[in-house]
């Protein structure tokens, strides 16, 4: 048994934003009790990541991590029809993930006492981001 739901999310620009209730949402609407939960947005600038919910400053911290990893406007980029942003976008979407798996128990989204679901969008605009969640089992 499937059940796939498209999401879109709304970005403010360069930043994460939590997806966690969203994709646990759409998990409980599968009426799947124990399986798994595919997660996957559907851009080359934009990522997805599981970490720390609680405290904000790791967020801020992997932005200041990759900002020193793929910087904006590096000259050696041949890449920049969309501005100085444009690359280092790309790059930082390649260095993490644009799909998870994700364990599915309970019917709920199974993620650890202080994990969250977070959209990370690489591009200093706000863009309007599909992500697609699979729950099988």
């Amino acid at each position: 048994m499937a059940h796939q739901v498209t999401l879109e999310v709304a970005t403010r620009g360069r930043g994460t934003q939590d997806i966690t209730r969203a994709i646990d949402e759409v998990v409980r609407a599968s009426g799947i009790d124990c399986g798994l939960a595919n997660i996957c947005v559907q851009h080359t600038s934009a990522s997805l990541m599981v970490t720390e919910n609680a405290d904000p400053d790791v967020r801020r911290d992997l932005e200041t991590l990759f900002a020193r990893m793929a910087p904006d406007g590096d000259p050696a980029y041949r890449h920049d029809q969309e501005g100085d942003d444009d690359m280092a976008a790309h790059a930082r979407s390649v260095l993490t993930d644009v799909s998870l798996s994700l364990p599915v128990s309970g019917g709920r989204l199974r993620l650890g006492t202080w994990q969250g679901v977070f959209l990370w969008e690489h591009r200093s605009h706000p863009h309007r981001r599909q992500v697609v969640v699979t729950v099988i089992g």
